[in-house]
């Protein structure tokens, strides 16, 4: 069962676009694997694009500015699921619904929908299956631990971080900020007990031990912007190496 959300305020602003592009990316991935979030984005984008259709006492101008909005939403629908899409073609008059049925249908055909490590398919959410073929090559760190870099364009890296059955990263915190979004399997991090789907932020208030616990281990996709800082034992040691891992 998913427990962790993004708040209220980061739905809100995902749908006016307005959350950085990494985080967005984040928010549409945990979106697609979690009916309650879909549905309060249903709800604001419906109440959003409530206010960009024009009416017939609308200025020319007027109309102009709301069809530039509506462009932006649009770019918001390319991530929706399927489901999310029907319903909003429903309440959109017939020009808006050929708009939405066009955007919907690229963003459909985006290719692969899984990655592989040993033998071993993933199924990713819908947002991601854009970044596979953008994907690196798996690398062994330490432990149980397996990374592969996801280039993001001018949005940074991202890593796709699988953490076999009692693998771990060590105790650490962070620099800057972790989002993390859970894509298969479980595991606990001495804060809290994390499964599929759930959404995870991290700063330099809280530190933290992930250790995948479950017979068949964690994949999860993460994004960082700043590296981290080991904080215990030995793995401090690796503090001036840091900015390789999960960078």
């Amino acid at each position: 069962m998913i427990k962790f959300h993004p708040s209220a305020q980061q739905l809100e602003d995902f749908v006016e676009g307005t959350l950085t592009p990494a985080i967005s990316l984040m928010v549409s991935a945990h979106c697609d694997m979690c009916e309650r979030c879909q549905r309060l984005v249903e709800i604001e984008t419906e109440r959003l694009a409530a206010q960009m259709v024009p009416t017939a006492n609308e200025s020319l101008v007027d109309k102009a500015d709301a069809t530039l909005q509506f462009g932006d939403m649009l770019s918001q629908i390319t991530q929706l699921p399927s489901s999310q899409v029907d319903e909003l073609k429903k309440d959109h008059p017939p020009e808006y619904r050929e708009t939405i049925n066009k955007s919907n249908l690229r963003s459909e055909h985006k290719g692969l929908s899984t990655i592989e490590l040993d033998g071993r398919e993933f199924t990713l959410p819908r947002t991601l299956h854009r970044y596979i073929d953008k994907t690196g090559n798996w690398s062994s760190l330490v432990g149980k631990l397996w990374q592969a870099p996801v280039d993001l364009g001018n949005q940074g890296v991202a890593n796709f971080i699988f953490m076999g059955s009692g693998g771990s990263v060590p105790e650490h915190t962070h620099r800057g900020t972790e989002y993390t979004l859970v894509i298969d399997g479980e595991f606990s991090d001495g804060l809290s007990h994390y499964d599929t789907g759930d959404f995870i932020f991290m700063d330099g208030e809280k530190t933290h031990t992930p250790k995948a616990e479950g017979k068949e281990g964690c994949l999860v996709f993460s994004i960082v912007d700043q590296p981290l800082h080991f904080t215990s034992g030995l793995a401090r040691l690796l503090n001036p190496f840091s900015h390789l891992f999960f960078r």
